[in-house]
């Protein structure tokens, strides 16, 4: 079978960032907006026109009433803008388009969200090298204005399969989003002075999360992005120990029945697996490894569970394993032979259907892409394979839930396949969509004002936000808190 030749970002796990070995899956990018813009690129007048026209084609069925939407094609077009360097953006430019950007901000009604936008905002800043000082200065303090924000997120307000298994990790996760923008900004000191600790605060919410997957896949993050801004010893070394807490929680998940539920069936061992690989990273992250063997060696453990998962679940997880024990220096130990583990992942390739669920194999096909893309195997990667994916998206009509989480797996599909170099077929007129585009066919088929697929759209939102921001240079260097951190367990 034919390999697409992909023009693959990195040639393996040895060449990423620390952002992109910290964030290193679509799910953090596309359903939290942590992460935008991984893998930077030159400006592409071809992908900036279409990041415009998606937002044309969405905006025919998405008002402007969506806060959301209206607030990411601002902050698109203000990136394209300042990376094309057609136009000539002056300062006065940017903090005009900025101001209306920060209004499109403060008009989203759902705190959370909020939040979120708000971090996105000011990660971009960050990663553009924007001046600060548009956002803090004597008429406004956009950071204070979005920290505070997080104290009107309240509990339990995901309406899902997974009601009343929450808690407050829609505010963990908030909190997470804030000490990233934060940090990216150089402002980190805002967490720990003056009246409130909000890095305690945030590990406080730990034990308001009751379910132990959301607890060990939020606070991984949370743990992650405290190690980052240098404040571990919050972590591990104060009165409380944080991290074998959640270790603690996770053990006792058969204990607790509190199992997150999955829109389409997954395995028990997959709802363990999931929050385990994601503390590993954490582990990595506070450069602790005796937490490895804390009561049980959880390299054995996460093992055992990626044995037993089903092949299609594995594609979903192989990316996460890998990526922690690349930071915990152990994956030669681990996976002596990384090739043969990578080809059986892959080998779902060819068997599995991505139109047949939007979740279980909808998002399968990107992560596939990005283990082989961090693996440096683009051979891995066939025409046939691409094609698979991108004309499955008519198949998802078959049922309800899969037609209006669509927005889903097409925005992994959007992220994964730019990050390639192939975001391009999703634009081209194919005799699978009458001779539309891929893009045109999935976005026409919205319903009406977008609500039906509600906090969905934002990830297509996210993902093409991602692809605006990493138009701002080949070269252009990490935020100084991504520069100045180091995985001392793989050195």
């Amino acid at each position: 079978m034919e390999s697409a030749s992909p023009v693959l970002p990195v040639a393996g796990l040895d060449e990423l960032t620390t952002e992109s070995r910290m964030i290193a899956t679509p799910w953090s990018r596309m359903v939290r907006g942590i992460g935008l813009g991984q893998y930077p690129i030159d400006y592409d007048p071809v992908a900036a026109e279409r990041i415009r026209r998606t937002f044309d084609l969405l905006a025919v069925k998405v008002p402007p009433s969506n806060s959301y939407t209206r607030f990411s094609r601002l902050l698109a077009d203000l990136i394209l803008n300042v990376t094309d360097p057609a136009v000539d953006f002056t300062r006065v430019d940017i903090g005009s388009a900025a101001g209306d950007v920060v209004d499109a901000v403060r008009s989203e009604g759902n705190a959370y969200y909020r939040v979120t936008a708000g971090c996105i905002l000011m990660a971009a800043f960050a990663k553009l090298g924007l001046d600060r000082k548009l956002l803090v200065n004597a008429w406004m303090d956009f950071p204070a204005e979005i920290l505070a924000a997080t104290d009107r997120i309240r509990p339990d307000r995901i309406k899902d399969e997974n009601a009343g298994r929450h808690g407050d990790y829609e505010r963990l996760s908030a909190y997470t989003a804030v000490f990233l923008a934060l940090g990216q900004l150089g402002m980190t000191d805002r967490l720990v002075t003056g009246e409130r600790d909000h890095v305690r605060e945030a590990l406080d919410l730990l034990e308001r999360v009751p379910a132990p997957f959301f607890r060990g896949r939020g606070g991984s993050m949370l743990l992650s992005a405290i190690s980052l801004l240098g404040f571990d010893e919050y972590i591990v070394d104060g009165p409380r120990d944080y991290l074998k807490e959640t270790l603690d929680h996770l053990d006792r998940a058969d204990e607790l029945a509190l199992p997150a539920a999955f829109p389409q069936p997954m395995t028990e061992d997959f709802g363990k697996i999931y929050p385990l690989v994601t503390m590993l990273n954490a582990i990595a992250m506070t450069g602790r490894p005796e937490y490895l063997t804390y009561r049980k060696d959880r390299l054995a453990e996460a093992k055992d569970l990626l044995g037993r998962i089903d092949p299609v679940e594995r594609t979903h997880m192989a990316l996460y394993y890998l990526v922690a024990l690349h930071n915990l220096g152990r994956l030669s130990d681990e996976v002596p032979d990384l090739d043969a583990f990578v080809e059986d992942v892959l080998g779902q390739w060819d068997q599995a259907d991505p139109g047949a669920n939007f979740f279980r194999n909808g998002i399968a096909y990107p992560y596939m892409i990005e283990t082989a893309m961090l693996a440096g195997r683009p051979d891995l990667i066939t025409d046939e394979g691409l094609d698979r994916l991108v004309g499955s998206y008519p198949d998802l009509d078959r049922t309800d839930l899969d037609r209006v989480n669509r927005p889903y797996p097409f925005s992994y599909a959007l992220n994964m396949l730019g990050e390639i170099g192939e975001a391009g077929r999703l634009y081209a007129p194919s005799t699978r969509y009458g001779g539309r585009s891929a893009m045109a066919w999935v976005t026409s088929r919205l319903s009406d004002g977008g609500r039906a697929e509600g906090n969905r759209l934002y990830m297509l939102d996210h993902a093409l936000v991602g692809y605006a921001l990493r138009m701002r240079g080949r070269q252009s260097a990490e935020p100084e808190v991504f520069r100045n951190f180091r995985f001392r367990l793989s050195t």
